[in-house]
């Protein structure tokens, strides 16, 4: 998403992360395995999980309960969920299927 920050700025989109880690562990990832990303990572750990239980996509079973699932969510101005989908935890969100659906949410509006 980094790649594309532009284009989704351009299509009046906020990119941001959202995962249980700590603030900690999203620094040591890029510094450590990703390289330094330029949009906001947000830490659901404490109280533990609460927007991540909120949207659904907590984990509670095997095989890691306790972490969130991949998704991807658009919210649209309104403040409702416009786009929602999730993804294997190995996969990455596609960032042009995100486009193509800020696309046809911006033609809405």
């Amino acid at each position: 998403m980094n790649s594309e920050l532009e284009t989704f700025a351009g299509l009046n989109a906020q990119v941001l992360d959202i995962s249980v880690d700590s603030v900690c562990s999203h620094i040591a990832w890029q510094k450590q395995e990703i390289g330094m990303i330029d949009f906001p990572m947000c830490s659901d750990f404490y109280p533990h999980a609460e927007v991540t239980e909120k949207y659904g996509i907590l984990r509670d079973a095997p095989p890691v309960p306790g972490i969130s699932e991949r998704a991807a969510f658009i919210v649209d101005r309104s403040g409702k969920i416009a786009f929602a989908k999730l993804y294997p935890l190995d996969h990455t969100p596609d960032k042009d299927e995100l486009l193509a659906a800020l696309r046809r949410i911006e033609k809405q509006t």
